[in-house]
C-alpha cells in the first residue's frame, strides 16, 4: 500500500505521461483503502483520472460526467486540502474544461 504522498507522486507521474487510466487505478487502491473522509477524496480524484480516461477515448459525454463527479467531489476538501494537493487549482481546472492536451498539476 502506498502512502498519501507516494499515490500523489504516482498518479502525477502517470497523468504527465498521458496515462490517465493507470492513474485512475492508483487512486481507486487508495480510494478502497482508505477509511474515512478522506476515501471521498481519493474516489474523487480517482473520477477525474477516469474522466480524462473517457475524454481521451473520444467520449466527451463520459468524460464530463465523470469530472464533474470528480470536481464535485473534491470540492469540499478545498479549505483545507490534505497532503499539499491543489483542490483549489484542480477543481477550477476542470470547471475551466480541462482543456485538451493539459495535464492536471495535483501540487
Amino acid at each position: 500500500m502506498r502512502t498519501p504522498d507516494e499515490t500523489i507522486a504516482e498518479a502525477q507521474r502517470l497523468l504527465d505521461e498521458g496515462k490517465p487510466f493507470h492513474a485512475h487505478e492508483v487512486f481507486e487502491d487508495a480510494w478502497k483503502s482508505a477509511d474515512g473522509p478522506e476515501r471521498d477524496l481519493w474516489k474523487g480524484l480517482a473520477q477525474v483520472a477516469v474522466g480524462l480516461t473517457h475524454r481521451a477515448r473520444g467520449n466527451a459525454k463520459g468524460a464530463e460526467a465523470l469530472l464533474a463527479r470528480g470536481a464535485e467531489a473534491i470540492e469540499p476538501f478545498a479549505s483545507d486540502a490534505p497532503h499539499g494537493l491543489d483542490v483549489r487549482g484542480l477543481v477550477a481546472w476542470v470547471r475551466a474544461g480541462a482543456a485538451e492536451g493539459d495535464r492536471p498539476r495535483l501540487r
